[in-house]
């Protein structure tokens, strides 16, 4: 064998360590060509009957053989072990059932505001939606919320640049919707609201609404206690009442408060209605003449009511949560559970 028939060799090796399929091939491949009974070790033998001009030479090429296949031997070793540790790691079994992939589900504000809506809807209300950046206007002077009134204060309020801030309630859409329709209106108004309270259990400085009105003719007081009645027991269940308090608003005159009896123990006092048997849910009252006026409506000819609640109360009482913190920690764990 000659020079180029050994290089031809380590080339043909070469090619056919590089396609080894497993390890038990690969020894194969190395004992066939560097093993003691293969092809390395007997051209090494015949390296003797060389012409003593050629020896020189012919060792450098059976030299290369050795090299290159045992650096072959390794490299292909090496590949084939990495193949075998990621399969390992990634060890798929074809018997196994198929993974389901993991349903979501609604957060429980957009749940709730999702159920509240979907009552008032079934009552003929609209959903009706506005700007979470309002101008003063429509966040107080359009509800009749007097230039000394305390919730225009800097510490209660969020303002921005040009005579904006970021609106404290949702009865602005109210107020908006009033300016550009004629009476009759029937809407609520679910959004995000935005107050400088401290975060606590029971606070947030941005929280969540849903906001009533109702106006057309002969609206009264009774039209208003049938509504909330009919909305505590389609929200907390048929045994469910509703009651009023006298309070004050500037949005409304007469002005009230609305508590509902409580529905994890029927009115007769627990932990959740503090033993008094009621909570308290939501403000409301008959629409301020003012803010009929301010909107271009006649308050001869109309009257109505309105009211409003927060989501996260209702979902605090509701699911029983403790801290309104949880709410917004963003703890699949915890949230799942809703």
């Amino acid at each position: 064998m000659d020079i180029k028939e050994v290089d031809g060799l380590t080339a043909q090796a070469l090619a056919e360590l590089a396609g080894a399929a497993d390890g038990t091939a690969l020894e194969a491949l190395r004992v066939k060509y560097i093993g003691r009974n293969g092809m390395l070790p007997g051209l090494m033998q015949g390296l003797k009957d060389v012409p003593a001009a050629d020896k020189p030479a012919m060792g450098q090429a059976l030299n290369r053989f050795k090299t290159g296949v045992t650096a072959a031997v390794a490299e292909r070793k090496a590949a084939l072990e990495a193949v075998a540790k990621a399969a390992k790691a990634g060890a798929f079994d074809l018997s196994l059932p198929g993974r389901w992939p993991r349903r979501g589900r609604l957060h429980p504000i957009q749940q709730l505001i999702d159920r509240t809506s979907a009552i008032f809807r079934r009552m003929g209300f609209t959903v009706a939606d506005g700007p979470d950046v309002e101008t003063e206007y429509y966040n107080f002077d359009a509800l009749n919320t007097p230039a000394d009134h305390v919730s225009r204060d800097v510490q209660d309020t969020f303002y921005l640049p040009g005579g904006l801030l970021l609106r404290t309630q949702t009865s602005a859409v109210q107020a908006r919707y009033m300016e550009s329709r004629k009476p009759p209106v029937r809407i609520v108004c679910p959004g995000r609201c935005y107050r400088r309270d401290t975060t606590d259990a029971t606070h947030s400085a941005n929280f969540h609404q849903i906001e009533g009105l109702y106006v057309d003719e002969k609206v009264s007081l009774a039209d208003l206690k049938g509504d909330i009645d009919h909305f505590a027991r389609e929200l907390m269940g048929p045994g469910v009442k509703s009651r009023f308090r006298t309070h004050f608003f500037p949005f409304t005159e007469p002005s009230v408060e609305v508590d509902f009896s409580c529905h994890m123990c029927g009115g007769k006092g627990c932990r959740v209605c503090k033993q008094s048997g009621w909570i308290e849910i939501m403000g409301a009252g008959m629409v301020d003449p003012n803010v009929f006026k301010l909107a271009g409506y006649d308050p001869e000819q109309v009257t109505g009511y309105a009211f409003g609640m927060g989501i996260e109360r209702l979902a605090m009482i509701l699911f029983g949560i403790d801290d309104i913190r949880r709410l917004y920690e963003n703890d699949v764990r915890y949230l799942a559970q809703f």
